[in-house]
């Protein structure tokens, strides 16, 4: 393998389990390529100046839309300049829960944003882009199921209601048609270490097999 690192991000709505499947595929990562060749990293609020916009972000109730996606987009520049890109260099893979795919299908699709418009802000705000995305497709009912069952309090955008959800879930389906490229879809319905199984199959399939190919 090359000195350059990986960029993986896990996307979907609320409810699909990224938090596990990134905890599960950051352990097996460091089981395959050594310890301290994985930072494992999320969005809002991952990085040291984070928590203040995490918390406006998820529980600020009076937050416009407009102003809602430039604070993401405020907090994923510090998170690259501070975590991500210093870790790339570093040749570090870097898994992270949420990334632009999130802004887009629950700014866009969600809050009806112009998409032309975010992709203009985007493009010329020049992040990364993701070397695979890792869709965990999920049923609304099922990932509210689960969010109850979580038995915390629910976040602005959990609350935001199921028509909301509904179209970010719409959102993320037509991504993942559009970048079929970057974007695998997994099945996230069936138990953890299932719905890991078909992560890890991913990631070896799209990214561990041409590593070693270019090596």
């Amino acid at each position: 393998m090359n000195d350059r690192g990986i960029f993986i991000t896990l996307e979907g709505i609320d409810g699909c389990g990224k938090s596990t499947q990134a905890e599960l595929l950051c352990a097996w990562l460091e089981d395959t390529l050594g310890k301290g060749k994985v930072l494992r990293t999320f969005e809002p609020g991952g990085w040291s100046g984070g928590k203040a916009l995490r918390r406006l972000l998820l529980e600020e109730a009076a937050l416009t839309s407009r102003t809602e996606l430039l604070l993401f987009l405020a907090d994923r520049s510090g998170h690259i300049d501070t975590e991500i890109s210093p870790a790339l260099q570093r040749g570090r893979w870097v898994v992270c829960e949420r990334y632009t795919d999130s802004t887009l299908a629950y700014q866009s699709w969600g809050r009806g944003i112009s998409f032309e418009e975010m992709s203009v802000l985007l493009n010329w705000c020049r992040f990364p882009v993701p070397h695979l995305t890792i869709f965990l497709e999920i049923d609304e009912e099922t990932a509210k199921a689960r969010l109850k069952r979580r038995g915390r309090t629910t976040d602005r955008l959990e609350a935001a209601g199921d028509d909301f959800m509904a179209r970010v879930a719409c959102g993320y389906k037509e991504l993942a048609e559009r970048s079929p490229d970057r974007i695998v879809a997994v099945n996230a319905a069936p138990d953890a270490e299932q719905v890991a199984e078909s992560v890890r199959e991913a990631v070896e399939k799209h990214l561990l097999e041409k590593r070693e190919g270019q090596a």
